[in-house]
């Protein structure tokens, strides 16, 4: 596990394989634990908290395997972990042990700073609450290793009791911690009311101040750009807001608001070029879809839809954008709908290669057959391919077609002990031939893509190169057909 050196101005510790993996529907295997941070310390973040060695499997085999196989150049790993138990010795816990074996240089332990829970859910008293973060703190420092605390509900619990968590700052600052995290973890708190309590904290102790917050509200990463502005040099985040419930700061959004809103450069010099690439290929390893909306690395990120916008981005590309789209490795995108005006098809053109400034009748040709398709159930928004070809047609003033297909079906197929079988022929003309050709697949599209391959590349043998990778089906608006309705044995 080769360690690199920290900036120590401010902290980004990102905490996607401990609190994001919580998120419904993530898994990861030790393998995925590693690929992931290695893309973390690529990015260039501070902090990687691993998980939580000693408590889950996991975890523990990948602190192990980190050892030998894990190379970060920018990063130090982090354990996390609790205190020791309430009315016992820190040296024989052992899951405290168990952190010091993980070799982490960092370990971040979790403390109740709601005296509620110290008293419902740890069942002791305020006091040995502040013994046992006190002890463990100071064991772990004893032992070399750099302490952080997180102040579990601390916003709660200062509503409740504004001077016990502070304490809890106080003891943990005393016997050795770095910094005490101030952690949202119900996700209930507001900007304006995050800024409040950091500021009044920050003059009541003389403590690094860190900021963790969950999304339950919609406003972690607003918080934590309100606690940062309140003082706090320490966030803590995960990649695409991975997390329990709705989830946690999003690290990308984040990143991106400190360094291109306030001017804040908390990454190493042309990281952030990297967010686009790093948050999809984190999405892959966590077998979820990126978030086309997603502010910064979406592909929605900087796409405009409206005539409005396009005819502005045409003068000056800025008056529509709030960043340029390629500081955070994203392109500007114009969609071609029923809502495209002039402006829009001559942006996409030109984006696509073709420059319809000087082709007015082409231009006026295209916009109207892109608005008559569109109103018949058409979609150009996320098909530049067949929108390229339409712009083809008129620029050629012709429909230039290779083939035609005359007919095609499909049948699909449930064999006795649950196998899916489809079957699809074509029937297709193509250089003066009539060619009918059956093809099999795991589904009536991959059916017909195989059937219309088999037919056309005797005579286009360059399609042997292409391949179907993803394909969407789409419920298209329509009349009832009352007959068919009724056929079908439905409702009227």
């Amino acid at each position: 596990m080769t360690q690199a050196p920290v900036d120590d101005l401010f902290h980004v510790y990102d905490t996607t394989l401990r609190d994001g993996a919580q998120r419904e529907g993530i898994t990861y295997s030790v393998d995925d634990k590693l690929a992931v941070a290695r893309l973390l310390d690529q990015f260039g973040v501070g902090f990687i908290e691993g998980g939580w060695p000693g408590a889950l499997p996991t975890d523990t085999e990948f602190f192990a395997r980190a050892k030998n196989e894990l190379v970060l150049e920018n990063a130090l790993l982090v354990a996390f972990g609790a205190t020791r138990r309430a009315n016992s010795a820190v040296a024989e816990d052992p899951q405290v042990q168990a952190l010091l074996d993980s070799q982490a240089p960092v370990i971040t332990i979790v403390a109740k700073s709601d005296v509620r829970h110290v008293h419902e859910a740890l069942r002791t008293t305020r006091e040995e609450n502040l013994a046992m973060v006190r002890d463990t703190v100071a064991y772990l420092v004893a032992h070399g290793r750099r302490v952080f605390v997180d102040l579990e509900h601390f916003f709660d619990g200062y509503k409740a009791d504004p001077d016990y968590g502070v304490s809890l700052l106080q003891v943990a600052d005393a016997a050795g911690a770095e910094v005490g995290v101030l952690c949202d973890t119900n996700g209930g708190m507001l900007p304006s009311g995050i800024a409040r309590v950091v500021s009044a904290v920050r003059e009541r102790v003389d403590v690094r101040l860190g900021i963790h917050c969950q999304d339950d509200t919609g406003c972690a990463v607003a918080n934590t750009i309100a606690a940062v502005e309140s003082g706090v040099t320490h966030a803590q985040c995960t990649a695409n807001g991975y997390g329990e419930r709705t989830g946690n700061a999003d690290l990308f959004a984040v990143v991106g608001n400190l360094e291109t809103k306030l001017g804040m450069q908390v990454m190493p010099d042309g990281r952030l070029r990297e967010m686009v690439r790093v948050s999809h290929a984190l999405a892959e390893i966590a077998n979820l879809p990126p978030d086309t909306h997603q502010p910064y690395v979406g592909v929605s990120s900087f796409a405009h839809k409206a005539g409005l916008h396009a005819s502005a981005l045409k003068v000056n590309a800025d008056l529509y954008h709030h960043v340029d789209p390629t500081v955070v490795g994203n392109d500007m995108r114009i969609l071609v709908t029923e809502m495209a005006g002039r402006a829009s098809i001559e942006l996409k053109g030109r984006e696509l290669g073709y420059d319809l400034a000087t082709q007015p009748d082409v231009l006026t040709r295209v916009v109207e057959r892109v608005k008559d398709l569109e109103s018949r159930g058409w979609s150009f928004e996320a098909a530049d391919a067949s929108f390229e070809l339409l712009l083809l047609d008129e620029i050629a003033g012709e429909r230039r077609r290779f083939f035609r297909v005359e007919s095609w079906r499909a049948i699909v197929e449930q064999t006795e002990d649950g196998r899916v079988l489809s079957e699809a022929t074509v029937k297709v003309h193509a250089a003066g031939h009539r060619i009918i050709s059956t093809g099999e697949g795991n589904g009536p599209v991959n059916a017909l893509d195989n059937a219309l391959r088999a037919a056309l590349v005797q005579i286009y043998p360059e399609l042997n190169r292409l391949e179907l990778v993803d394909y969407k089906v789409r419920i298209l608006a329509g009349i009832k057909d009352r007959r068919c309705h009724q056929d079908a044995g439905g409702d009227e």
